[in-house]
């Protein structure tokens, strides 16, 4: 018989109960899907003649174990793609990962020991919660406005910290751009702030930028990465919002000492070198600026869409409207519980997912008022369809 006793520390709290349906494919066309950030499918790329580009004239490279690095080619196209937007890399400077998200348990790998301090948003990315959790890390929450992390926030939190003989955080995560979940972007002035701060207390910024090229209105602001003069942002991209998730790619933007290390922590052999080839060849094709404007265009229609039902169903509700990603941020009147509405929500056909899941520390004071929205995957005449079921739930718990 099993005994629970022989569970490492880090498994012995996971549920023993199998993941409910998750994907698209397991449900109906009856569900209205706002609760993960799928690709819309009428947006994903054709690259089959890139496929068989890649299994015809380099099928000795693509079918063979891949660097733990990544492939050199695609490397140094990372490297001019990101100095094309104010950084100073090279390929040594790019670790290519499997997905964001192994960016992120590598991270964890070379920083964090069981008990350290990190610090997050307050909300903030879900799916990072139970990463940083597996490794014991203790959660300093900052708050955050519409413009993103408040960098005076946490100078205070870090001062108080010190002057309790408490160690600083092995470092600060946080998604400058479209947040995920608020949608909120931090302005020039504030990211420079807050590198300047790291710097100064020589704590490293984890720069989470999945959505960047996925930006609808207003000027882009500088990367961290791009402020970085010391080494201290790791700088986490992917194609998976811009491209396609099922890839699967995704890279670490770090002083190329910090990436030699990471290398050596990867458990894998090497992430696809056939899908590595396939997006290559796409990104420097001339399909793929039309690519990103196509996304740029249909993602914008939905979030003006989502918005404007919102508006429309849910009055008293109050809609945080990005510039850029895949989500909108819904503020409820403060009598409304935004995880029991979630639970109705979902028995009417509407899956969406409750404010309180985006905060770490998960507590009895973690505000419920809040829930977020995808429109990423649902067609313009779903999120109509989604945001009328939604709003007759509302109206049922307000009296709106």
């Amino acid at each position: 018989m099993w005994n629970d006793n022989c569970l490492a520390r880090r498994a012995a709290h996971l549920s023993t109960q199998l993941p409910a349906p998750h994907f698209p494919s397991e449900f109906g066309d009856e569900i209205i899907l706002f609760d993960s950030g799928f690709a819309a499918p009428q947006l994903l790329p054709d690259l089959s003649r890139f496929a068989s580009n890649a299994l015809t004239g380099h099928r000795e490279e693509v079918l063979q174990y891949a660097s733990g690095r990544g492939q050199p080619y695609l490397r140094e196209w990372l490297a001019n793609w990101m100095n094309d937007d104010g950084c100073a890399l090279t390929a040594d400077h790019i670790l290519i990962t499997n997905g964001a998200k192994q960016g992120i348990d590598l991270v964890c790998r070379l920083l964090l020991d069981e008990g350290d301090a990190i610090v997050v948003t307050a909300p903030t990315y879900f799916t990072a919660i139970p990463i940083f959790r597996n490794y014991g890390a203790e959660f300093i929450e900052i708050g955050q406005d519409e413009a993103g992390l408040d960098a005076d926030a946490l100078e205070a939190v870090l001062d108080a910290r010190a002057a309790a003989g408490k160690a600083p955080p092995k470092f600060i995560y946080n998604i400058p751009e479209f947040h995920n979940p608020t949608g909120a972007t931090m302005p020039a002035a504030r990211r420079e702030a807050l590198v300047a701060l790291a710097e100064m207390r020589g704590i490293p910024i984890v720069e989470d930028s999945p959505y960047r090229r996925v930006r609808f209105d207003g000027p882009d602001a500088p990367l961290l990465k791009a402020l970085d003069r010391s080494g201290a942002v790791f700088h986490l991209g992917t194609f998976s919002k811009l491209v396609a998730p099922g890839l699967r790619i995704g890279w670490v933007a770090a002083d190329p000492a910090l990436v030699a290390r990471m290398v050596q922590l990867k458990s894998e052999g090497g992430s696809s070198p056939l899908i590595q080839r396939i997006i290559y060849e796409f990104a420097r094709s001339d399909e793929f600026p039309d690519h990103i404007a196509r996304v740029q265009r249909a993602y914008r229609e939905r979030r003006d869409h989502i918005v404007a039902a919102v508006m429309r169903e849910l009055r008293g509700a109050v809609v945080a409207v990005p510039e850029g990603g895949y989500y909108v941020w819904l503020t409820l009147p403060e009598h409304v519980d935004g995880d029991l509405l979630a639970a109705r929500a979902h028995e009417a056909g509407v899956h969406l997912i409750a404010g309180s899941r985006f905060f770490a520390a998960q507590s009895a004071a973690a505000p419920r008022n809040h829930i977020r929205l995808s429109y990423s995957f649902t067609t313009p005449e779903q999120i109509d369809e989604g945001i009328r079921r939604l709003g007759a739930v509302y109206r049922a718990r307000t009296g709106q």
